[in-house]
């Protein structure tokens, strides 16, 4: 196998055991290990329907104001994942996230900027859609 074809692999699962990471974050309840996904960086972007915000503790509020109750973080499920590299250094996702709560089971699709740092890779620009149905 080449090595460039093992660099992509190697990315691949590093991206995807972020976001299972963040998954099990999520399902403890702990937002602050779900933001561990994120570059904490004033420059990180999360656009979700007609809002965007900016900046890695803003995005953080902004979870921790919108899921300040287990029972409205649900239970989150990621699904269709694809990463593709498109440098040493960037990578894209996507795929479709679901939260199962009492009442509602929120979902949609994502997209996702991912950039390798010291600390791994970290997601730099989010664009989260919601289902209407």
């Amino acid at each position: 196998m080449p090595d460039s074809q093992k660099n992509n692999d190697q990315t691949v699962a590093d991206v995807r055991s972020v976001l299972e990471a963040q998954a099990a974050a999520w399902n403890r309840g702990d937002i602050e290990g779900f933001m561990n996904g994120y570059e904490r960086s004033d420059d990180i972007t999360f656009i979700s329907g007609d809002t965007v915000t900016r900046g890695w503790q803003t995005v953080t509020d902004r979870y921790k104001r919108n899921y300040d109750t287990r029972e409205k973080m649900g239970t989150l499920a990621f699904s269709e994942l694809d990463v593709k590299p498109i440098s040493s250094f960037y990578a894209v996702g996507s795929g479709r996230f679901q939260l199962t709560r009492a009442n509602d089971n929120p979902r949609g699709r994502f997209t996702l900027l991912l950039r390798r740092t010291a600390q791994g890779w970290r997601i730099v620009h989010d664009h989260t859609s919601s289902a209407s149905s």
